[in-house]
C-alpha cells in the first residue's frame, strides 16, 4: 500500500497540529512532546500534525523539523497517521524539508503557499506543489491560510485536477464560502479539511472530512465530541458544544495563539513550555479569560462521555 493510499483512507476526522515543546532556551522538549502525543492518543484522535502554523513551525530548522517528526513517529507508532508540516518561502526549500522527513512514516505533508510579501502568479504556485509532489512520493494537503496569498477555489480544483500528488486542502484563510465551494466543486476523491475554528460545527454539517484547527490542539475532546455529535446526527449536543467552542476559541484566538493553546494544555496536565520569541506569552488578562471557558467546555465534555459511556475519553 503506498502512502498515497495510506492518506486518502486513513486521514479523516480530529487531526490536531500539535505545540512544539520548547525548554527555557527555547530548545525542542523531547520528553514534553512524547507526553503531548500520548495525551493526544489518549483522547482518541484521529491524527496529528506537527511543524503547523500552531507548532509554530515557521521558527524551524529543516534539522528541528526531521527530528520533531522523527520523534512524533516513533511515539505515535503507527496508532493514527502523522501530517508533517513544511512552511517554506520557496520551492527550493520546500523539496529539502520534504525530503529530511520522507523516511519516517509520514501520511501527508501540510504545505502552505509561499507567504512572504511577493505573490506568486496561479502557474508559479501549483508549479510549486507539483515540484515537492514530484520529488517525494508523500502526498500534499494544501494549508490555505496565507491571508495575502489565499487560492481561490478555482485555482485549487486546478491544482487538484492537474497535480495527483495532491490530496486535498486544508481550508483555512478567506470565509466559510471558500470551503463551502471547495465542498461542491472539488472531485470527490480528495480531502477538505477545515480550519475554521470559529465555525467547525457548520463546516462538518455541510461536509468538511474533518479538521486541522487550532481548537483541536487546544481541546481534542471537544472536538472529537462535536465531530462524533455530528457524525451521529446528535445537533442538540453538537449546538451546545459549538456555543462553549466559540467562547473558548474567543480568549485563544489573536497573535499568540500557539502561546494560549500552550496554556490551555498546561491547565489539562499538558504543559509544553514557552512559545519561540518574538512571540509572547499568554498574558495574565488572556489567563483569566481562558481559565474560566475552557472549563465551561470540558465540564459539558466530560458529562456528556460520562452519560453516553462512548468511545471517546475526556481529558480535564
Amino acid at each position: 500500500t503506498s502512502l498515497k493510499d495510506i492518506g486518502m483512507k486513513q486521514l479523516k476526522g480530529i487531526i490536531p497540529p500539535i505545540v512544539t515543546p520548547f525548554n527555557k532556551s527555547e530548545e525542542l522538549d523531547e520528553a514534553a512532546l512524547r507526553k503531548q502525543i500520548r495525551f493526544m492518543l489518549d483522547i482518541g484522535v484521529d491524527g496529528v500534525c506537527v511543524g503547523g502554523s500552531t507548532g509554530q513551525g515557521y521558527t524551524l530548522s529543516l534539522d528541528e523539523l526531521r527530528r520533531l517528526v522523527e520523534v512524533t513517529a516513533d511515539e505515535v507508532g503507527g496508532k493514527v497517521p502523522i501530517v508533517a508540516g513544511i512552511i517554506a518561502n520557496s520551492t527550493y526549500d520546500l523539496i529539502a524539508r520534504a525530503k529530511a522527513v520522507r523516511e519516517f512514516n509520514v501520511a501527508a505533508l501540510q504545505v502552505t503557499p509561499t507567504y512572504y510579501i511577493f505573490k506568486p502568479d496561479d502557474k508559479s504556485i501549483l508549479d510549486h506543489f507539483k515540484a515537492v509532489t514530484e520529488a517525494v512520493d508523500i502526498p500534499v494537503i494544501i494549508y490555505n491560510v496565507v491571508r495575502w496569498n489565499i487560492l481561490s477555489a478555482d485555482l485549487l480544483v486546478r491544482i487538484f485536477l492537474k497535480v495527483p500528488g495532491v490530496l486535498g486542502v486544508k481550508q483555512s484563510g478567506g470565509e466559510i464560502k471558500l470551503l463551502a465551494d471547495l465542498l461542491i466543486y472539488a472531485p470527490k476523491d480528495k480531502l477538505i479539511f477545515t480550519a475554521q475554528d470559529a465555525l467547525l460545527y457548520p463546516s462538518f454539517m455541510i461536509g468538511a472530512h474533518g479538521s486541522i484547527s487550532a481548537n483541536a490542539a487546544a481541546v481534542p475532546s471537544a472536538c472529537l465530541a462535536l465531530w462524533d455529535a455530528v457524525k451521529a446526527g446528535d445537533h442538540e449536543i453538537a449546538l451546545e458544544l459549538h456555543k462553549r467552542l466559540l467562547r473558548f476559541w474567543n480568549t485563544i484566538t489573536g497573535d499568540n495563539m500557539p502561546a494560549c493553546v500552550k496554556y490551555a494544555l498546561s491547565l489539562q496536565g499538558c504543559p509544553s513550555g514557552p512559545p519561540r520569541r518574538p512571540m509572547p506569552d499568554a498574558t495574565p488578562e488572556q489567563r483569566a479569560s481562558i481559565k474560566p471557558a475552557l472549563k465551561h467546555l470540558l465540564d459539558y465534555v466530560s458529562a456528556r462521555a460520562a452519560k453516553s459511556g462512548g468511545r471517546r475519553a475526556a481529558k480535564k
